[in-house]
C-alpha cells in the first residue's frame, strides 16, 4: 500500500482552510494546517507532497513565499524548491493568475473555493509531479538523486555539488525528457525576471557536468546549443554506443576478410 498524500493547507481563514482539511481528510488525504508564513516554514520540515497556497500574513505574501519557495534558498533546503504549489486567490481580474504563476505556481483557483474542482485540479498537479518524489529518490540512469537527504549518489559514490549546481541537476532531474531553457532556468532556478546572464548558467552547467564526470558519469548534462539544457540517461546511449562500436568491428572484419579472400584469388 502506498503512503497516503500529505497536502499542507496554508490558508488565515481559518472556517476556509478547516473546510478543506475536512474535506481532504475525507478523501484520504494527509492534511496539514499552516495560517501564517512562520507557521509554512515551520510545516515544511515535514516534507509534504503538495501546499494549497492561500492568503497568510498579508494580500502579498503568499507570493513573497512562493518565489522564496522556488529560488535557490528555500528555507536553507528544508523545502523542496520543486514543490507542487496551487494558489488560491479571491484577487479579481487577469493579473492575478499570471502573476502567480510567474511567481512559480503549479495551478490556480479562485475563491471561493469549489472543492470538487480544486480536487480535480490537485490531482492532475499530482500525476504532473510525482507524488512521493521526496519519500523515495529519483533515478537517472546510475544517478541517484535524494531530496530528503539532499544527496546525489553515482554508483553509490556521494557526489560533493554545490547549492546552486544542487538546484540545477534537480530542476533538470524533474523531467529529463525535456530540454529546459535557458530563460526558465535562469528564470527558476537563479530567479531571474529579465533575460539575465547566460555565461551564469554556462559556467555553472559546466561546473555540474565536470563534476559528474570526475565521478564516472559522463555525459548527463547536455548542452542543446542555443536553446537550453537536458539531463539525459545515459544507460540507453551507452547501450546505442555498445551497438555502434560492435557495428564497426563487425565492418573492420569484413573488410579484413575481403582483402584475405583478394588475395587468395
Amino acid at each position: 500500500m502506498s503512503d497516503p498524500i500529505t497536502v499542507l493547507v496554508a490558508e488565515r481563514d481559518d472556517a476556509l482552510r478547516d473546510e478543506l482539511i475536512d474535506q481532504l481528510l475525507a478523501d484520504s488525504f494527509e492534511a496539514e494546517p499552516a495560517r501564517t508564513v512562520a507557521g509554512v516554514r515551520c510545516r515544511a520540515a515535514n516534507s509534504p507532497d503538495l501546499l494549497l497556497l492561500g492568503e497568510l500574513d498579508d494580500r502579498l505574501a503568499a507570493l513573497r513565499l512562493l518565489r522564496t519557495v522556488r529560488s535557490d534558498d528555500a528555507f536553507a533546503r528544508r523545502i523542496d524548491p520543486a514543490l507542487p504549489v496551487i494558489v488560491l486567490s479571491g484577487e479579481e481580474g487577469e493579473w492575478a493568475p499570471l502573476r502567480a504563476f510567474e511567481a512559480g505556481c503549479d495551478d490556480f483557483v479562485r475563491k471561493p473555493v469549489r472543492y470538487l474542482e480544486l480536487r480535480a485540479r490537485l490531482s492532475a498537479v499530482l500525476r504532473r509531479c510525482d507524488p512521493g518524489r521526496g519519500r523515495r529518490p529519483r533515478r537517472v540512469g546510475a544517478l541517484e538523486i535524494d531530496h530528503l537527504g539532499r544527496e546525489v549518489r553515482y554508483s553509490g559514490r556521494c557526489l560533493e555539488l554545490s547549492r546552486t549546481e544542487w538546484a540545477l541537476l534537480t530542476h533538470l532531474a524533474a523531467d529529463p525528457r525535456r530540454v529546459f531553457t535557458k530563460r526558465e532556468l535562469l528564470r527558476d532556478v537563479w530567479g531571474y525576471k529579465a533575460e539575465g546572464s547566460t555565461r551564469t548558467l554556462d559556467t555553472h552547467a559546466g561546473r555540474l557536468r565536470r563534476k559528474l564526470e570526475r565521478a564516472g558519469a559522463p555525459g548527463y548534462v547536455l548542452n542543446c546549443r542555443g536553446v537550453g539544457y537536458r539531463l539525459v540517461d545515459r544507460a540507453p546511449a551507452a547501450v546505442e554506443q555498445g551497438r555502434e562500436r560492435g557495428a564497426r568491428r563487425d565492418a573492420a572484419r569484413s573488410l579484413i576478410e575481403l582483402r584475405g579472400d583478394r588475395r587468395g584469388a
